[in-house]
């Protein structure tokens, strides 16, 4: 699965160095410099961060040995502003002085070197640093999926090179009542789960290389070949319809339903979450040139999903063979959710482990795909027999897949 490739390495890199030591300064200038890199040199710095802003580097190599305990706050304040939390530090240290030196890491210095430093050595520990720190600035902190400049850059990558895919537009409907009436937390699980759901799918039913971004909120993205995103739109919806159910109280999911304030403040009662996806198409007979384009077109098949009750996916008309139907719905009527319990849900009906513990579970796997049973195990909040004997349960229930 590729979140982010090369999409930021063609750029000139702006290195900021600060040391007293003229040689170093002189050799690595020399170096990086002729390497394409552009290059700042400082003896120290004040505390005043405005200068560094005015560079924004995209790495800082500090000189601890030439700094003195008062000069290495400046990177406490770097990291503490929000315009340079995301720059990357990287120390120089003596290796006679490395136990001393190894302290000064609590000032917000990501990684360093003993002096003196190969130059190729600090090129790929500045490379893989940069790296690092632009995956995390375009990223979104809930789920590490890469958000809007990486999705755009992507795009474009496929767009310039006349590649075909398809573009898939992923919207849970009803979140907003649900993050109302349950509360922000339960409502970033939902988002955590729902990611772990697109991640699963397309890992089993899209290509190797395939592309996954969460944008924000309830909305995420994929990018996958027209020959896979049927099967990764329909065993996603199915994936969704079955697990969502279990984010709400039993009494709710008894009623199918929740109270709760639509958009003019009237209490109403709103349907339990469903998801929609929009897919563009991009073949050799579209005629798609721009980002701005697919968004268009992905603007008007929500807009019309919007009006299906249920779980539905729809590609654009345009793309579709003759005689397909479209757009195609999923419902969560089916006796098959009605009798599906997840392993969690089982372990909890059953008193074998807690809430807590089953979200504690929950966040582990969700965010590292790890096993729920194994990760469960790990933490000693069931024995052996007590999975088997939810695995025995849960096996009773029915199984369906779309293949490919």
């Amino acid at each position: 699965m590729i979140f982010c490739d090369n999409i930021f390495m063609n750029k000139i890199k702006k290195i900021l160095i600060i040391s007293s030591e003229s040689t170093l300064k002189e050799v690595l200038d020399f170096c990086f410099d002729g390497w394409g890199y552009d290059v700042f040199l400082k003896d120290k710095y004040d505390y005043n961060i405005d200068s560094i802003k005015k560079i924004s580097p995209n790495v800082i190599v500090i000189d601890v040995h030439s700094a003195t305990e008062e000069d290495l706050k400046i990177c406490d304040i770097i990291k503490n502003e929000p315009l340079t939390t995301f720059i990357p530090i990287i120390a120089l240290i003596d290796k006679r002085r490395l136990k001393t030196h190894l302290l000064s890491l609590k000032h917000g210095i990501d990684d360093y070197l003993i002096k003196p430093p190969d130059p190729l050595d600090l090129r790929v520990r500045i490379e893989i640093a940069i790296k690092r720190s632009q995956y995390c600035l375009y990223s979104n902190p809930l789920t590490g999926l890469p958000s809007g400049r990486i999705i755009e850059e992507n795009l474009k990558e496929r767009l310039t090179k006349n590649l075909t895919f398809s573009f898939g537009y992923v919207d849970i409907d009803g979140f907003k009542y649900f993050n109302d009436v349950y509360g922000y937390i339960k409502g970033d699980r939902v988002i955590m789960h729902t990611a772990y759901l697109l991640y699963s799918t397309i890992k089993k039913f899209g290509n190797k290389n395939d592309f996954i971004g969460h944008i924000g909120g309830d909305d995420f993205v994929f990018i996958t070949t027209p020959d896979r995103y049927e099967s990764i739109c329909k065993n996603f919806i199915l994936a969704f319809d079955k697990a969502i159910l279990f984010h709400y109280s039993p009494e709710d999911r008894k009623c199918r339903f929740i109270i709760a304030r639509d958009r003019t403040h009237k209490i109403k009662k709103i349907s339990l979450m469903s998801v929609s996806v929009s897919v563009v198409n991009k073949n050799n007979d579209s005629n798609i040139e721009t980002v701005i384009e697919i968004n268009e077109k992905i603007a008007q098949i929500k807009k019309y999903l919007k009006r299906i009750e249920g779980s539905t996916y729809m590609a654009d008309r345009r793309n579709q063979k003759e005689g397909k139907p479209s757009p195609w719905v999923y419902s969560k009527n089916n006796i098959f959710f009605k009798r599906y319990k997840p392993l969690g849900q089982i372990l909890l009906d059953k008193n074998i482990i807690s809430q807590r513990q089953l979200d504690e579970a929950l966040d582990i796997h969700w965010r590292q795909g790890i096993i729920l049973g194994e990760v469960l195990k790990e933490l000693n909040f069931l024995k052996e027999e007590d999975l088997e004997y939810a695995l025995t349960l849960q096996k009773s229930f029915p199984s369906l897949l779309f293949s490919n």
